[in-house]
């Protein structure tokens, strides 16, 4: 009942607007008549009864032909006879407009394709108007054929001039409130400073307009270009509901001049100087309107090409590009510190879109993203980065507080709940979360922070924070995604570099030439000390990058030797190390191939080191890489051995060349008699199944003194030499090795 109530308010508020509005417009046209035979030089009427038409439709009608029986009762004078055939013109006219206007519903207002089916609209109702009351003046005997022809064309042309001045006016005003109650962004394309001039001016305009018309009559319409220019102005740099209304005051004011013989006017005589002036004033009125709805509608345009790069259509929220430009604006904000970056990840999202379909999971993203848009606060950040991932940068948010805030983003981010079929469908999320000092770290490492994070409590079982700070190391998820991208770097960018160790022979009897390993570094950026493997390897193997890094070293060494040959000859083993995955790899064995083939290098000369932990993940494929990698002469070490969980008879199953003693026993024989004892067993075990062996980390001459008593074939440590550039190591093969 109450809405009924509204509603009828409402209305009636709307007929007595309507009603009031149009007797002023009738009162405004009547004081034009010199005599009671003529018609209104301007009848705003006719515009107020075209906008009726566009904005409420044609059950509104009705309400035309009413309000023209009214004006004719209290406020016009006329016979009775031509007042019925008036209203039903207005009524018909009424009707045509409106149905031409709204048979295009997806035309919005403000465009210039609405502005024309507006106009088109308009010229059908005033053929109809005129049409029809012309008729009533023949039949009436109330004029001659020209005269009736005559006050056609007067007529005709005063009510398109309402049509042209009056309509766009109240349609963009309607159209501005609506968008202003709706809570739409009002857009202006200038400032409020030059809003201001631009009023003094179109003032400015009016008053020397006045004043040059009542010094001359001769340049009367030639004054009007005055206020043009200043409507032109509007058109370039306002909306067009500023620009209408500037031409609707405009009109009024130089029809006023013209009808009244003010400023210098005398007023119109005779159908030619009136269908000039009404001409001259119709295009006053229509072409600033259309050169601003095209301006708009470019503007428009650009708008939506900007917004559709800068927001996620699915979520409407800012993407990844808009979000980090609104970062790095809010960065420069000294007052929103601490900052806090929350990376969510929706975990199980892939399974509602099996499940259920990707439809309803492109709904749940959206119920997420309102969920997670009603968390943030005053300053807060909150973007789309796509698929089911979702950043927000959080302000004043010291690590306490940034935790609890990422708990609350849990929270909305689980009671999303999407409905179908009678089944609830909804996720969880993960989150990644760095405390940080815009002063102390660049955002593009604390995104990649973050987003390492948030993989860590995806991978530990989601519904979970992770947090991350911005320093830590290469175990830390964080961390890790940071070298994951040097890693990147330095593989695009040819940046690693490879040290070599010798593996010195403790028995006259062995096999002379060089035996090194080579050793991983990464280039310092910043011009520092190379980054010793412990730093990135980890992060290299979480991120499956190990295998490039292999094949990558692979390449570098064989370059090395390649270029230079006569060191290259006096090399016996190059002993290179593989990772886990590098076992794993197909295409390895055949990476291999291809190179050797095109190298000088021998291949039986290289030596390739796996651990037991990593050949003991996979046995069978283990030895299988051993064994084809073998066919091409390489040989092979077994490196670390003794920590595993490798035991004495996988020995027999892997066909290895070489045993590296692991270096925790080597180090500790003179304090450990077990640690002694364990070198002595893998040394004689090794010798029994016709394999070498080699103890890593030797350290002392103490110790490489006992390593010969004991058997062990080779040595590798400071005893021997300390690592150095590969280059540098082949520019000295020849020389004696220098000791620590």
């Amino acid at each position: 009942m109450g809405t009924r109530l509204r509603l009828g308010v409402r209305n009636a508020a709307r007929i007595a607007g309507f009603l009031a509005v149009y007797g002023a417009g009738v009162v405004y046209s009547l004081q034009f008549i010199a005599a009671p035979g003529d018609v209104p030089l301007y009848w705003p009427a006719a515009g107020l009864a075209l906008a009726l038409a566009v904005l409420w439709g044609w059950r509104w009608a009705p309400l035309v032909p009413i309000a023209m029986w009214l004006s004719h009762w209290w406020i016009a004078t006329g016979p009775d006879t031509f007042l019925p055939w008036s209203m039903l013109g207005a009524f018909l006219g009424v009707l045509a407009a409106s149905w031409v206007v709204h048979r295009d519903p997806a035309l919005r207002p403000g465009t210039v394709r609405y502005g024309f089916q507006v106009l088109m609209g308009g010229a059908l109702m005033v053929l109809l108007s005129v049409g029809i009351g012309s008729i009533a003046i023949w039949q009436g005997d109330r004029a001659s054929w020209a005269e009736l022809l005559s006050m056609q064309l007067r007529w005709s042309l005063a009510e398109v001039l309402g049509v042209a001045s009056v309509t766009p006016a109240l349609l963009l005003a309607a159209d501005w409130f609506v968008r202003r109650r709706m809570g739409k962004r009002q857009w202006r394309a200038a400032g409020v400073g030059e809003g201001l001039l631009w009023n003094i001016a179109l003032v400015t305009s009016f008053l020397l307009m006045a004043w040059g018309m009542s010094l001359s009559r001769d340049f009367a319409l030639g004054l009007t270009s005055l206020p043009l220019t200043v409507m032109l102005w509007s058109a370039l740099r306002f909306t067009p509901l500023r620009t209408a209304v500037s031409v609707l005051l405009t009109v009024a004011l130089i029809t006023g001049f013209a009808g009244l013989g003010l400023a210098g006017f005398h007023a119109a005589q005779g159908t030619l100087e009136v269908a000039i002036l009404l001409l001259y004033l119709c295009l006053i009125a229509i072409l600033p309107i259309v050169l601003s709805m095209t301006v708009d509608e470019h503007r428009a345009g650009a708008r939506r090409l900007l917004r559709r790069a800068s927001t996620d259509p699915l979520s409407g929220l800012p993407n990844r590009g808009e979000f980090e430009a609104q970062v790095r604006r809010a960065l420069r904000d000294p007052t929103n510190v601490p900052l806090a970056l929350a990376y969510l990840d929706l975990d199980n999202l892939k399974l509602v879109n099996d499940t259920a379909s990707h439809e309803v999971g492109d709904a749940l993203i959206r119920e997420v993203a309102v969920s997670l848009n009603a968390q943030m606060r005053p300053g807060d950040l909150l973007g789309h980065l796509g698929g089911d991932e979702f950043v927000v940068l959080l302000h004043n948010a010291t690590p306490t507080i940034a935790r609890e805030r990422a708990q609350a983003l849990l929270h909305a981010v689980e009671n999303s709940h999407q409905a179908v079929g009678g089944e609830q469908f909804g996720t969880t999320a993960s989150i990644g979360l760095v405390p940080f000092q815009p002063e102390q770290v660049e955002f593009a490492e604390v995104l990649s922070q973050a987003d390492a994070a948030c993989f860590n409590a995806k991978e530990l079982g989601g519904d979970r924070i992770s947090m991350a700070g911005v320093g830590g190391n290469a175990s830390d998820p964080a961390s890790g995604m940071r070298w994951t991208v040097r890693i990147r770097e330095a593989l695009q960018q040819h940046s690693f570099l490879l040290y070599a160790q010798s593996i010195a022979p403790l028995h006259p009897a062995m096999e002379t030439g060089a035996h090194f390993e080579l050793l991983l570094r990464m280039r310092d950026n910043r011009g520092g000390t190379p980054h010793l493997p412990d730093r990135f390897i980890p992060a290299a193997e979480r991120f499956q990058l190990s295998v490039r890094i292999d094949r990558e070293v692979v390449r570098l060494a064989l370059e090395r030797l390649e270029s230079q040959p006569i060191a290259a000859g006096g090399v016996a083993m190059c002993a290179i190390n593989l990772s886990a995955a590098t076992l794993m790899d197909e295409g390895f064995v055949g990476f291999v191939s291809e190179r050797l083939h095109r190298s000088d290098f021998p291949a039986e000369r290289l030596c390739f080191e796996i651990t037991e932990t990593s050949a003991m993940r996979d046995p069978a494929r283990a030895q299988r890489v051993i064994n084809e990698l073998r066919s091409l002469g390489c040989r092979f070490a077994l490196d670390d051995f003794g920590t595993g969980f490798c035991s004495f008879g996988h020995l027999r199953a892997l066909d290895v060349d070489f045993i590296k003693i692991d270096g925790s026993f080597v180090r500790d024989m003179q304090v450990s008699p077990l640690a002694a004892e364990v070198v002595s067993s893998i040394t004689r075990i090794a010798h029994l199944l016709h394999k070498r062996t080699i103890a890593e980390h030797t350290e002392t001459k103490s110790v490489c003194a006992a390593l010969t008593a004991m058997g062990v074939d080779y040595a590798q440590g400071f005893a021997i030499d300390r690592p150095q550039p590969f280059e540098s190591y082949l520019a000295g093969l020849g020389l004696p090795p220098t000791g620590s």
